[in-house]
């Protein structure tokens, strides 16, 4: 059984099967609470009370008194109702705690209040001369016996069955099964022995003689108290430090005085050995029905006092619902209007970079035309012309040429970082150690490919792109390396990669001239340098067609540069799945 099972605020631990220790929160039951010092003081000073009762008693046990007939039905009426009681009580500890030993021991205590009512209906003179239902001279005498056996060895069986590796009950359909099962067993066990007392009283051997007790029946009386002192003696052994089991203890030790004063050394009913046994019996029979009392307007009190906690509990948590439910629903007009604010900006900045990229397209078309023009005319001026033009218009036209062929350039460079922009872009497996190899072997077959280059390139994992731009990438990354490496009498250009953990991220590095940190910022603008034209031709456009293109992939790059040592460029790209073929 897991804690999970049990009602909320009982916290009980299973130890080999048994109850062993209390509840987490408020009151705990007796057979759960353990028992504090004030408590053994208390069982010890009532052990000690008993003993002095049978000593001061037992030299007068056998001194005969006045029948006093009222007696016995109030002293069977007290019995009956704090035995039932405390049966009831007990058994519903059970159903909470599902602990078997309880039910047996419930079980004494209903088994006590049917005996002591049977005994009261059978005593002789009481309801009738011979006492009702067939009672014979021996009947209430064995159903003493009988019944001073019984709860003993009920007692025992609850101590054995404390222990016990299956004394608990999984769930409370069984406690209602089992409590139903030992209420028939209990009243088909009293039941039998109210037969066996009444209608077959004859079969029985005779204790009570015409003058007094027989010696069977100090025989059977004696048996009767070994049992009790047998139920003590178990009970000590296998006691828990729990109240209950402190108590019980008291009980059966009272029960042994019971027994006796009214059956051993007394000599006949109503001597003084017959009342004062009997008396001190129903004195101690209340002794676990009144901490079970007490126990139960504990519990009371707790829930009272919880019941008023849950209730401040409850407000606070309605007021704190309240303000959360408004929190949220300014949280949720706030959002609501920050992402119309989004959607409205997200569009209207998608507009103007639309609007951007076919102003540039636009004009980058326009200005071809003319550029053709100048172009053309400065080339029929130095065809036709040219043997006729001094030096300084020779020189001129010269100047217009490269000019112009810049400028073509530059138009050129920016229709490309345009048409990136406006480039839909298709996601499949690329093989970027082939594609880097590949833009490699160009290289080395262009202009630049005549320089002499070490090349260091190690194996490329696949990412996921668009082919073609990816190529672009190499391709001005791997040319900027060449170009910014040119002073070096052998530039060495390294290509590699560094795993990352939702990406890879691939750099290209070179032994070149570097730049200065200082200028990073300027690094991926568009038409932006960090080296003159003379030295290091070009237009200041790839680097920024790099990034677009890396930024539409869902990537990033960035640059580290030192003053004449070289520089690395690095970029992440998407992983590619790895059973999806390239």
């Amino acid at each position: 059984m897991s804690n999970k099972q049990l009602p909320h605020g009982t916290d009980v631990f299973l130890k080999a099967g048994g109850v062993s220790s209390a509840p987490r929160d408020g009151p705990a039951f007796l057979s759960t609470l353990p028992a504090k010092p004030q408590d053994r003081r208390n069982a010890l000073l009532i052990i000690a009370v008993s003993v002095v009762v049978f000593i001061t008693f037992a030299p007068f046990a056998k001194t005969p008194l006045e029948p006093v007939w009222a007696f016995i039905p109030i002293y069977e009426t007290v019995l009956v109702v704090n035995d039932l009681i405390t049966a009831l009580l007990l058994y519903g500890q059970f159903s909470i705690l599902r602990a078997r030993s309880l039910a047996i021991l419930a079980s004494g205590y209903l088994f006590t209040g049917i005996m002591a009512a049977f005994h009261a209906l059978t005593f002789p003179g009481l309801f009738a001369p011979g006492g009702l239902l067939g009672a014979g001279p021996q009947t209430t005498a064995w159903l003493y016996m009988f019944w001073h056996t019984g709860f003993p060895l009920f007692v025992i069986a609850y101590a054995l069955l404390k222990d016990h590796h299956a004394a608990t009950l999984p769930d409370a359909r069984s406690c209602s099964r089992y409590i139903a099962l030992c209420i028939a067993l209990t009243v088909f066990l009293s039941g039998g022995m109210i037969l066996l007392a009444t209608t077959g009283h004859g079969l029985l051997p005779v204790l009570l003689g015409k003058n007094g007790y027989t010696a069977v029946m100090h025989v059977v009386a004696s048996s009767v108290w070994a049992v009790s002192l047998a139920a003590f003696v178990v009970l000590f052994r296998y006691r828990s430090s729990s109240v209950l089991d402190l108590w019980l203890m008291v009980v059966v030790f009272a029960w042994l005085v019971d027994v006796a004063l009214s059956t051993q050394i007394n000599a006949a009913r109503f001597d003084l050995g017959f009342y004062a046994g009997r008396i001190y019996g129903a004195v101690a029979a209340s002794f676990i029905l009144a901490r079970l009392l007490i126990e139960n307007t504990g519990l009371y009190a707790q829930l009272g006092i919880t019941h008023s906690r849950l209730a401040v509990q409850n407000q606070e948590l309605q007021h704190e619902i309240a303000v959360r439910q408004q929190a949220e629903a300014s949280l949720q007009r706030m959002y609501g209007e920050l992402e119309d604010r989004v959607h409205e900006r997200t569009a209207s900045l998608e507009a103007a970079i639309k609007e951007m990229d076919s102003f540039t397209y636009t004009i980058s078309h326009d200005l071809k035309t003319p550029l053709r023009a100048v172009s053309g005319y400065a080339g029929i001026l130095e065809e036709d012309y040219g043997d006729k033009l001094n030096e300084d218009a020779s020189n001129l036209i010269s100047e217009i040429n490269e000019n112009a062929a810049r400028m073509q350039q530059l138009i050129d460079d920016l229709l490309a970082f345009s048409r990136v922009a406006r480039k839909s872009i298709t996601l499949a497996v690329v093989d970027m150690d082939a594609l880097a190899r590949e833009v490699v072997a160009e290289l080395e077959e262009s202009e630049h490919g005549k320089r002499e280059v070490a090349w260091d390139i190690q194996p490329l994992p696949a990412c996921r792109g668009e082919r073609g731009l990816l190529k672009q990438v190499w391709m001005n990354l791997l040319s900027n390396a060449i170009k910014f490496s040119s002073i070096r009498p052998v530039p060495v250009i390294r290509i590699g990669s560094v795993d990352e953990p939702d990406a890879t991220a691939y750099f290209v590095e070179d032994n070149g001239i570097g730049f200065s940190m200082e200028y990073y910022d300027k690094l991926f603008g568009v038409f932006q340098r960090l080296h003159v034209a003379e030295e290091f031709p070009g237009t200041g456009v790839g680097l920024a067609i790099v990034q677009r293109i890396v930024e539409r992939h869902g990537g990033r790059i960035w640059a580290e540069g030192w003053v004449d040592k070289g520089a690395r460029f690095q970029f992440t790209l998407p992983k590619a799945d790895e059973h999806e073929p390239a």
